[in-house]
């Protein structure tokens, strides 16, 4: 399919969608077509920083572009956070279902992969189709009745009641989560989240570490916390995103432990999925 710098227009009570082969050819379209301020832009290139910047010439409503393989320092989806920054919600889409080049292609054929907290908020998630979060950008329809920006999600619940539980940072356990649940959260295990854990005293805890750092101070808080039986691992922040606790659950790999964790069966080298199971017993 030969490219256009035109766009493929989607017209919908709730908005306009513009499907663009390339994000360079937003500006010199809204150049030309200022009334675009508002709509949707639909891209088939990366969807780094400076595609952002291109595409933020539209003043865009919400925006989705492609994952290229996430890549080397997350720059193929940074621009996620750029218009976070914004307020705009914004997806990526996995490379492997679209063609790079192809608008037409990404909006038919794309599966999102990737999405930032502002189109969380509106109920978009990795797995839906290019077309369908477009329209759930513009309508709403999925927005959550509730949406906690600490993306605190309860991933199970055994029938012991106690739960596992993603949260982006210990400080945003509950008193809920007293003796009670396992939290995957996001930050590191340092020396200053020891108060944390013997404040709220999960059930059992993984955190990142943090790169492990210098004197091991990213797992410093793991041997603390012994002493107050609170199981607790690490994952490899190579493996998991910081600042997002679904990450270290569904991405991370056991990179340390402790004593307690142990005995509960945890290794350096499961998944974490693996690990919060086991700690959840």
């Amino acid at each position: 399919m030969a490219s256009s710098h035109a766009p493929r227009i989607v017209e919908s009570p709730a908005g306009r969608i513009l499907v663009f082969d390339s994000a360079t050819y937003v500006e010199g379209y809204v150049a030309e077509q200022p009334a675009t301020h508002g709509d949707l832009v639909v891209n088939s290139s990366y969807s780094g920083v400076l595609c952002a910047r291109m595409v933020m010439s539209a003043k865009p409503r919400a925006v989705i572009g492609l994952d290229c393989a996430i890549g080397k320092d997350g720059a193929g989806i940074a621009g996620l956070w750029y218009y976070e920054a914004l307020g705009i919600p914004s997806a990526a889409v996995d490379v492997m279902t679209a063609e790079m080049g192809n608008g037409a292609d990404l909006y038919d054929n794309g599966i999102v992969s990737r999405v930032n907290d502002a189109a969380q908020a509106l109920g978009i998630e990795p797995g839906m189709r290019t077309a369908d979060a477009a329209r759930c950008m513009l309508t709403g329809e999925k927005k959550p009745a509730q949406f906690e920006p600490t993306r605190r999600r309860v991933i199970h619940t055994a029938a012991s009641g106690r739960s596992i539980v993603c949260t982006d940072s210990i400080a945003y356990a509950l008193p809920e989560d007293k003796e009670r649940n396992v939290l995957c959260t996001a930050g590191h295990t340092g020396r200053s989240v020891i108060g944390y854990f013997r404040d709220y005293r999960p059930w059992a805890f993984i955190c990142s570490d943090g790169g492990i750092g210098k004197n091991d101070s990213g797992l410093s808080a793991l041997e603390a916390v012994e002493p107050d039986g609170i199981a607790g691992a690490s994952v490899s922040a190579l493996t998991a995103r910081m600042g997002d606790g679904q990450s270290t659950y569904f991405d991370g790999v056991i990179s340390a432990c402790n004593s307690v964790a142990r005995a509960k069966g945890v290794k350096v080298g499961q998944t974490a999925k693996e690990a919060a199971l086991l700690l959840l017993a």
